[in-house]
């Protein structure tokens, strides 16, 4: 009952853009901080971005500051996270999740504070 589905992967050229959508249900947006991760062959997980639930903040991971915006649609319970300027290095699996734990973005995404995964939605940048 307490789910999230992402969307929006596919396969994209070098410098190309894509927006990931995470729609969440069974619970409401508002109480949750939410962040994107992605995981990628021969290597760990990692956080990409995160916002909290309270202040909004938002944190991106040094590789993908710039290219990379996270938001969020409390009254559509989805997230978003629009990738431009893509490159073969972000090729992965990427993953929502959701706590409902009082944290920051920041810590949530460099200690991966994830209560509730998505199943994940394929990325693959290449020529």
């Amino acid at each position: 009952q307490l789910q999230l589905v992402e969307s929006g992967g596919g396969l994209v050229q070098p410098g190309g853009s894509l927006r990931l959508s995470c729609v969440v249900s069974g619970f409401t947006l508002d109480y949750y901080a939410i962040g994107w991760f992605r995981q990628a062959p021969g290597k760990e997980r990692e956080g990409v971005s995160c916002i909290s639930s309270s202040t909004g903040s938002r944190y991106y991971a040094d590789s993908v500051k710039g290219r990379f915006t996270i938001s969020r649609d409390n009254a559509k319970n989805t997230v978003y996270l629009q990738m431009t300027s893509l490159k073969p290095e972000d090729t992965a699996v990427y993953y929502c999740a959701a706590t409902r734990r009082f944290t920051t973005a920041q810590t949530m995404c460099v200690f991966l504070k994830g209560d509730y995964w998505g199943q994940g939605t394929q990325v693959t940048v290449s020529s």
